[in-house]
């Protein structure tokens, strides 16, 4: 490790601090007191050629009269950060792309619960990509980026469990790597961002190839032993240019009046109803109760309505905290361990290309696959360059799945989230375009929920993939594991209800095939998770993984041998890519015409690759036979029924396929001696030839008397 501080004195008679490391293959620096100095914290963070500006500022008041903490998290990409002007008609960066908002979320899972209870002041932490090296992430600079600034703000922030640092794992050929670059990434079959604290892992995110759980415990705990040297590095900035915090005092709890609505609750059925399985009758009875204690503390705590409804949600959390771990006690009656009931169904939307139901317990999502063409590809335009995603997954939570009515807008962060994830977890398991050349868009529309949607989005998808015929590799499936820690005590339990995700302590999702993990993601809301606790999590969630795949299994054991007959049949060929222009026309005048004669699609490669599509599967044979005809190439020895273009002294020329002429010598018209051409063939007539050579240049020998007694199309030897 290479520390440098250059306190030195800028126009603003601030000091500039500049901290600088080793993380993996590159030099990490940090860059603080020369850029954002109005704003409560700012840091420009440099890792190769890649630059983040992360800066945090916050109201000077509270928010009065708010139940929440208002936290927001930007992270932005400007296009010239990597030499690029934005596409479409503005010109300009617009609305965050899905990869940005992904980025937010991350980053404000990680900072969020190191903000002291209590807070109500509005914070907002904006990351903005400057430069981008096409190597070195920007992601893990924005999140370790935030802490910094953070850090060195004057606003409460970490006080306890000190700053985090976030970086990214991978394994290259059996290697565990640290912040691979953007091409070993492509070779790596893990793929993590992990945010980690000086104690114990944040905040977990990433993908991987059906890895093993002990092999993801390895790579969380590597990338926590390599994150302590960018902690120090944080602290020593903190040290050196951070500010002191602003003081803040905790909502002081009445005890007197947070005893009486714990008593009142009690009294009026809080337990009763804690142990209510179904949720709508459930929070039926949670208002009931609510509704007798402010009546009951009304007149005794006159004007404390809202304390009363504070405090009887404390009271609610308490109770339940203490029935899990001190009880064995679930909401819902089941073990740690127990799965809630699943129910699986196929093939349940008549017109969908593939479809499936999945219920488990009161979550249930229907999802459906729909099969496209390469038209259907979704390009993605972003620092690294234009690619294209054959296959998407989309997940929507409508506000009926709750029993709620609200405004449909547009989608928001966590719908984007959920389904990143869902895709994430299953893009490992779809087939390459060569084997199943299609694009795959799968959608997941919750119907109901009451905890872990988004892994019935995961677990759906399988149904639906298969059901629509694609070739998966393996079913992938999802399960939701919680936590809760109280007086020493320590309780991981199974596809966790929303209550239990609300009042619990993390909610760690992990997705995967019978043979390894393929997606997990991890949100912790105490100070970490310890090695054992980890390991005992993914190691209950295995084994519920694979009582869901067994389920999934039932229902549907293999994908379908064949694909919908409303989806579009695909016909994938080559052609010589110099024939390419014979196929499109001038001004594409003749690859219009096959498409409106035959209703199909048609993608042509540089590489002559072509492919047609329809769900017409008449409409795709016309269209491959007339391409074929376009395209066509003499062979040697086949037989072929030509016209007579034109009669020469020694020979006629015969059009064998259109464009392409050979030439009968008059040795072989005929069997006996001929005089004069016109004695056997004439000008337009037809006539059965063989090839009997092709040259260097391309010049076409036939024969007529070698081809006598043989089928059109026949190769003769």
């Amino acid at each position: 490790m290479v520390q440098e501080i250059h306190p030195r004195m800028n126009h603003n008679s601030k000091k500039i601090h500049v901290e600088k490391l080793q993380v993996g293959d590159a030099e990490l620096m940090f860059d603080v007191g020369r850029v954002a100095k109005q704003s409560n914290g700012s840091v420009w963070v440099r890792y190769g050629d890649s630059v983040v500006l992360v800066t945090v500022n916050s109201d000077k008041k509270e928010r009065e009269g708010i139940d929440f903490f208002p936290l927001t998290v930007d992270y932005i990409e400007k296009t010239y950060a990597a030499g690029k002007i934005p596409g479409g008609f503005f010109k300009r960066e617009t609305r965050p792309r899905d990869y940005e908002t992904l980025i937010a979320r991350i980053t404000d899972r990680s900072i969020r619960p190191l903000f002291p209870k209590g807070l109500k002041s509005e914070i907002q932490v904006i990351a903005t990509v400057f430069s981008f090296d096409a190597q070195h992430d920007t992601d893990v600079l924005a999140l370790t980026g935030a802490s910094l600034a953070l850090s060195i703000s004057d606003i409460p922030w970490a006080n306890e469990s000190g700053p985090i640092a976030g970086l990214r794992v991978g394994r290259i050929d059996g290697k565990l790597v640290i912040n691979p670059t953007c091409g070993q990434r492509e070779k790596s079959d893990l793929d993590l961002m992990v945010a980690c604290s000086r104690e114990a892992i944040v905040m977990v995110e990433g993908g991987a190839a059906e890895v093993a759980e002990a092999d993801i415990i390895e790579a969380l705990f590597f990338a926590h032993q390599k994150a302590q040297p960018i902690i120090d590095a944080i602290q020593r900035v903190k040290a050196a240019v951070g500010k002191a915090k602003k003081p803040f005092v905790p909502p002081v709890v009445d005890q007197v009046l947070l005893k009486r609505v714990e008593q009142v609750a009690r009294e009026k059925g809080l337990v009763q109803a804690l142990s209510v399985p179904e949720k709508l009758a459930r929070y039926a009875a949670f208002d009931e109760v609510a509704e007798a204690v402010q009546k009951t503390l009304a007149a005794e705590f006159p004007d404390r309505e809202k304390e009363i409804h504070t405090y009887y949600y404390d009271v609610k959390h308490h109770i339940m905290r203490h029935q899990v771990v001190d009880e064995n006690k679930r909401i819902d009656g089941r073990s740690f361990t127990d799965i809630r009931p699943i129910e699986c169904e196929v093939g349940v939307v008549p017109r969908a290309h593939g479809s499936g139901i999945f219920t488990r317990g009161e979550t249930q999502a229907m999802v459906t696959t729909t099969l496209g063409t390469r038209q259907d590809e979704q390009k993605i335009d972003n620092l690294l360059g234009d690619f294209y995603r054959r296959f998407m997954l989309h997940y929507n939570f409508p506000p009926f799945s709750v029993g709620e009515c609200k405004r449909l807008g547009t989608i928001n962060r966590r719908e984007i989230g959920h389904g990143a994830l869902a895709e994430r977890a299953h893009i490992r398991m779809i087939p390459d375009a060569e084997h199943f050349p299609y694009t795959i868009r799968v959608v997941s529309e919750t119907l109901e929920s009451n905890g872990s949607s988004s892994m019935a989005a995961v677990c759906g998808a399988s149904l639906a993939l298969m059901d629509a015929g694609v070739p998966i590799k393996a079913p992938v499936a999802g399960i939701a594991m919680g936590l809760i820690q109280e007086a020493g005590k320590t309780a991981v339990l199974s596809d966790i209800l929303g209550d239990e995700d609300h009042l619990g302590d993390m909610d760690f999702k992990v997705c995967g095939t019978a043979k390894g993990i393929t997606a997990v993601q991890m949100d912790i809301k105490i100070s970490g998770l310890t090695r054992d606790i980890m390991s005992r999590a993914l190691e209950q969630a295995r084994v519920g993984r694979a009582h869901i795949l067994g389920k999934i299994l039932e229902a549907i054991e293999k994908p379908r041998a064949e694909i919908s007959q409303y989806a579009p049949r695909i016909t994938v060929f080559k052609i010589n890519p110099e024939k390419i222009k014979d196929v499109i026309g001038p001004g594409g005048k003749i690859i219009r015409g096959i498409i409106t004669k035959t209703g199909v699609r048609i993608d042509v490669d540089d590489d002559g690759t072509v492919s047609v599509a329809s769900a017409n599967s008449d409409g795709v044979k016309e269209a491959c036979r007339m391409i074929d005809e376009l395209t066509q190439e003499a062979t040697i020895n086949r037989i072929y029924l030509g016209h007579v273009r034109r009669i020469a002294d020694f020979g006629a020329f015969v059009e064998i396929f259109p464009g392409t002429d050979g030439l009968i010598h008059i040795s072989e018209l005929a069997d006996k001696r001929v005089e004069k051409v016109t004695d056997v063939v004439q000008e337009g007539d037809e006539v059965v030839v063989k090839v009997i050579s092709i040259d260097r240049e391309g010049k076409i020998r036939l024969s007529r008397k070698q081809a006598t007694g043989h089928q059109v199309g026949e190769i003769v030897g």
